[in-house]
């Protein structure tokens, strides 16, 4: 029996049978590094999110060097980054609480830390709308405590995130998870967690071109044309939704929340609320007409001007 295909919106119906399932490859690939004890041990997906703070702190320090970040010095630096890393790994984890998994965390709170009964400690889940969230919330609170302008330090930010979304996504395809929907096409990988066995989209992969290579070297390019402040945040506050709903029509919905309105992923959803917010503030930053000062006319010739 032929296998389902992706119909929308960029499905193609191949000319040809469907390979057999042996001609697709089988991911096997370990999620952890090395293992100290059996299943116990360092994951990918852990030192992607240590090797995208690290990326964050070079890339502050590049553009400290060319004059595009506030921030001055190898502590300063370092600061920041410490910030961004709670405001990114809380509001990632909840945000993955509340937006994909709100009936068990209201019914296990504990389960935010990754306490389950009768389970191993674990926590697994992070979101990456919450992880953004978070880091916006970390850039306005050191903004404002050490007095610099928001704008300034969150375009120095924006401009490196996208290099760690794309490494995360990676080991989200080492991990196995997220997978995509079933194809035929035939790079389609048999992920083990499937339970269909079916092949389907690398997905995350797609992903981590989109959300991840693609829209760095759009905000380097624009970062590179402009220093106007503001530009490079917005640009990434408006490209990354975009990115993500174009990558999204490739991936499998989450199974306890399928779609919205028959074709709608939650991913998508929370895409189109980002990309609206967006448009706001790129109106309030640079849409806005400034009504220029009341002009004071000039003191007739000889006299001189009345200070109050």
């Amino acid at each position: 029996m032929a296998l389902p295909l992706l119909t929308f919106p960029f499905g193609i119906a191949p000319a040809a049978q469907p390979a057999p399932l042996l001609a697709y490859w089988q991911h096997n690939i370990n999620p952890i590094i090395f293992e100290i004890s059996p299943g116990v041990g360092p994951h990918w997906y852990g030192l992607a999110y240590v090797f995208g703070f690290v990326l964050l702190f070079l890339g502050l320090q590049y553009q400290s060097k060319k004059g595009w970040s506030p921030l001055r010095t190898t502590d300063e630096i370092i600061d920041f980054v410490t910030w961004m890393a709670v405001g990114v790994l809380v509001g990632g984890r909840l945000g993955y609480c509340l937006l994909y998994s709100f009936n068990t965390t209201v019914a296990h709170p504990l389960s935010i830390i990754g306490y389950m009964p009768g389970k191993p400690w674990q926590i697994a889940g992070m979101a990456s709308h919450g992880g953004i969230v978070g880091a916006i919330l970390a850039i306005v609170l050191f903004a404002w405590r050490h007095r610099i302008p928001f704008y300034a330090l969150a375009d120095a930010a924006a401009l490196v995130t996208p290099l760690a979304l794309g490494f995360g996504r990676i080991a989200n395809f080492i991990n196995g998870e997220l997978w995509g929907r079933i194809t035929t096409v035939p790079w389609a990988v048999i992920f083990p967690g499937d339970a269909l066995r079916a092949p389907r989209h690398p997905s995350q992969l797609y992903q981590a071109v989109l959300e991840g290579f693609l829209l760095f070297a759009i905000l380097w390019a624009i970062r590179a044309r402009t220093t106007r402040q503001g530009v490079v945040a917005l640009s990434f506050m408006v490209g990354y939704p975009i990115m993500r709903i174009i990558g999204e029509c490739f991936r499998q919905p989450d199974a306890d929340i399928n779609y919205y309105f028959g074709f709608i992923t939650q991913g998508q959803l929370l895409s189109a609320g980002m990309l609206a917010a967006a448009g706001v503030l790129v109106w309030l930053q640079f849409g806005r007409v400034k009504t220029p000062p009341p002009s004071v006319p000039a003191p007739p010739q000889g006299e001189k001007p009345v200070r109050s």
